[in-house]
C-alpha cells in the first residue's frame, strides 16, 4: 500500500480500529474517499487526494497551504468515521469536545 504515499495509513487504521481485514479495510476506505481499490495504491491519485482533502503528504516540501500533523490527523478522522486517540485527546485538552 505505501503508507503515506497512498492510503496504507489509513487501511491500517481501519484494521486497528475495526478489527477489518485488508481487503475489507480497502473496500471501505476506498468507498468513503469516492474512489476505486485500485485508485488507492496509486501513488500519483493518492498524492492529488490527499493534498486535496488535507490528509497529509509524505515528501511535502513546506508551504502555507500544506497539511502536517494534527490537522491531517483531524481530516482523517472526520472522512474515515474513525476515533484517532490523539485526536480525541487534544479536543479535550483544547475544551473542543462536546
Amino acid at each position: 500500500m505505501g503508507g503515506v504515499r497512498t492510503a496504507g495509513d489509513m487501511v491500517l487504521r481501519m484494521q486497528l480500529a475495526k478489527k477489518m481485514r485488508i481487503n475489507e479495510a480497502k473496500q471501505y476506505v476506498a468507498d468513503k474517499l469516492g474512489l476505486t481499490k485500485d485508485e488507492i495504491c496509486d501513488v500519483v491519485t493518492m498524492a492529488e487526494v490527499r493534498e486535496d482533502r488535507g490528509f497529509g503528504l509524505a515528501n511535502f516540501e513546506p508551504y502555507a497551504e500544506s497539511t502536517i500533523g494534527m490537522e491531517a490527523k483531524f481530516r482523517i478522522s472526520e472522512a474515515l468515521d474513525i476515533k484517532i486517540n490523539s485526536v480525541e485527546r487534544f479536543k479535550e485538552r483544547a475544551g473542543l469536545k462536546k
